[in-house]
């Protein structure tokens, strides 16, 4: 591919699929040309140097989660859109995060959906400190979750696992010979996305709702 052929945005789409794959310790210049069928110097001239084009990287990176935008009918709805969403984006692309991270650049890069859910949580009523501690709660929720996620991902395989453990009753105030459909639910693997959606929704719903009732007392 010629210098004239090849786009800034292309290079940093090739840069970015790298980064996402295998970190950014396998983002070589050379092996970057090598994947757009170009020279080396065709890279520098587009986008500088290494150090440049992970700037870059974070830059789009961080233009790319400001592009997040609530759907539904309700603020709730949208609130969980949002982080649903988010939640997404962060899942994908975790070592373009880390880059965001070690930059600095982690509180700019999720102002714009902060601003998303302080925009809903005035749309249910809530001002002030309550509809802080909201978009922080909801906030914190998605994060760590994401976390939780990740840690599980890296964790050893676990014997016995769930399965195992609640395959059979042992006793007769087993949770599983009580309640045969609860054991044989936890023994499925969790679906983390329908989990992290029950989980977000309760948060939100439980947050609009008390903070409404103290608007009401307030009154």
């Amino acid at each position: 591919m010629s210098r004239n052929a090849l786009s800034r945005d292309q290079v940093l789409e090739a840069a970015a699929g790298l980064v996402k794959q295998h970190g950014p310790d396998a983002l070589t210049m050379r092996k970057l040309a090598a994947g757009l069928g170009t020279a080396v110097t065709s890279i520098y001239w587009h986008v500088g140097n290494r150090e440049s084009l992970l700037d870059a990287l974070v830059e789009r990176t961080v233009q790319e989660m400001g592009a997040i935008r609530p759907t539904g009918r309700t603020p709730a709805e949208r609130i969980v859109s949002v982080a649903r969403r988010l939640r997404r984006e962060l899942r994908a692309r975790p070592h373009l995060i880390a880059m965001v991270h070690e930059r600095g650049l982690t509180e700019r890069m999720f102002l714009p959906a902060q601003r998303a859910l302080v925009h809903e949580v005035h749309a249910a009523g809530l001002r002030g400190a309550r509809a802080a501690e909201a978009v922080r709660a909801v906030q914190v929720q998605i994060v760590g979750f994401v976390l939780v996620e990740r840690n599980r991902e890296r964790a050893p395989v676990q014997s016995p696992g769930e399965e195992e453990l609640w395959g059979s009753a042992s006793a007769e105030d087993d949770p599983a010979e009580q309640d045969p459909a609860l054991a044989r639910a936890l023994a499925r693997p969790a679906d983390p996305e329908r989990l992290f959606a029950v989980s977000v929704r309760a948060l939100v719903e439980s947050l609009l709702s008390q903070g409404n009732r103290q608007a009401g007392q307030a009154n």
